[in-house]
């Protein structure tokens, strides 16, 4: 603090990257763990920056819910949260980077994300949530980290081009009801540890999905 002109000295900030058709503004700026700055956007380029006054800790709660707008997203490492509801509905989101201190994906964080293409779950994450994923319709493959033991409701439902899931983990991480791959795309397969398969398909839930289930050397 600057006594002598009674104004806020800005830390060093922390920047979240992003890529977008417009400039990108948070529809939460609260839930940040820092106090929001500024948006700016390169019309040329399509790249943009926001600024927040000092670090970033969480993405909060529907920070970025239907933003239309944006198309990529860099999230900080020092982030260790990221909310419920934070990037659903943007529907022209194609990539996101999470970083390796998340450790859980949120409930709906990226539900009714249509154009998102891939996504890398990080190794630290141990939870994927309920309907996390549902509806990304233009996800072709996932790969699921051998640090996660719970998916949560729904989570990949209806993504409607989903053929691969690559699922690391030597014990079946539990899943919370049936519907976690409902409607994926015709012929869908459920790629597990090759010495893993009958202990998948004998698992709650995954034995529903036994016929897609193939072993696979990781």
């Amino acid at each position: 603090y600057d006594f002598d002109n009674c104004v806020i000295v800005p830390t060093p900030a922390t920047y979240v990257w992003y890529t977008a058709t417009a400039k990108v503004v948070p529809s939460n700026k609260n839930v940040f763990g820092a106090i929001y700055q500024s948006s700016e956007w390169d019309s040329e380029t399509g790249e943009g920056v926001i600024t927040f006054y000092g670090e970033v800790t969480s993405i909060g709660a529907s920070a970025f819910r239907d933003c239309s707008n944006l198309t990529s997203v860099t999230i900080p490492d020092n982030v260790t949260t990221i909310g419920k509801y934070a990037f659903c509905y943007c529907e022209n989101l194609t990539s996101v980077t999470i970083p390796n201190s998340i450790t859980k994906i949120e409930d709906f964080v990226f539900s009714s994300c249509s154009s998102l293409t891939s996504v890398t779950i990080p190794n630290s994450v141990t939870t994927i949530g309920r309907d996390a994923f549902q509806i990304c319709s233009s996800l072709t493959s996932v790969t699921i980290p051998d640090s996660v033991n719970t998916i949560g409701i729904d989570a990949f439902y209806n993504c409607k081009n989903l053929t691969s899931v690559y699922c690391k983990a030597i014990i079946p991480p539990s899943l919370d009801n049936i519907g976690v791959f409902f409607d994926n795309a015709s012929g869908r397969k459920i790629y597990v540890p090759t010495d893993a398969v009958d202990v998948y398909k004998a698992a709650t839930y995954w034995s529903e999905y036994r016929c897609y289930i193939v072993g696979y050397d990781f």
